[in-house]
């Protein structure tokens, strides 16, 4: 299941372990996000030896099976808490790692700051942080990706994969590299607060 894909349940790590097989087999789509983690590995390796052509297949690869994975589990009516779990610890996986393979390793080309690699880890560490919090707190956890949630996600991998693609041909779009840069950082910040705030307003419904 896939982060573009909007649905609400609640989560808890007992129930989990009680959960019917069928909540936890094997889908087509959750062997598709288990491939797209299996693939990072080679993506980074892929970047540290420069073939930044065989990086944008294999992220392009990557990115697609996010959007068929979910796309099968609605039409094959799969949808399993396996999956819905897996999916976003996916995500995350694959778009960190490049930042951060992109952010220190040598490479002349359009550089990514340690800085926005800096940003994007606390903004992942908070917010899991945050989840455990509130789950610890109430016994459940209520996950309802957001449109701006999305749209961010979206954003960064077309940004990777852009930046593949100027590796590739050499290609020095300045202005353009830190117009699009500038333009995650405020999506990333945006997202962070949004959840910040759904999270805070979830604890004062614990509160009261």
């Amino acid at each position: 299941m896939d982060l573009l894909t909007a649905h609400r349940m609640k989560f808890s790590f007992a129930w989990f372990k009680r959960l019917p097989a069928h909540e936890k087999r094997m889908t087509i789509s959750t062997v598709l996000t288990i491939g797209r983690i299996v693939l990072v590995p080679f993506i980074v390796i892929s970047m540290v030896l420069h073939f930044w052509g065989l990086a944008f297949i294999l992220f392009t690869t990557a990115a697609v099976t996010d959007v068929l994975d979910g796309a099968l589990a609605r039409w094959r009516n799969e949808r399993t808490l396996l999956g819905a779990g897996l999916d976003p610890i996916a995500d995350k996986f694959l778009l960190v790692s490049c930042f951060f393979a992109l952010a220190f390793m040598q490479t002349p080309l359009l550089p990514i700051p340690q800085w926005f690699v800096l940003i994007v880890l606390i903004k992942e560490m908070v917010l899991i942080a945050g989840t455990f919090y509130v789950y610890f707190k109430s016994g459940h956890i209520e996950i309802q990706p957001t449109r701006l949630g999305k749209t961010t996600t979206a954003v960064q991998v077309i940004f990777i994969a852009w930046l593949f693609f100027c590796y590739f041909f050499n290609w020095l779009p300045i202005k353009t590299f830190y117009s699009v840069l500038w333009l995650v950082v405020i999506l990333v910040i945006a997202s962070f607060v949004q959840y910040g705030r759904i999270g805070i307003r979830q604890l004062k419904s614990l509160i009261t």
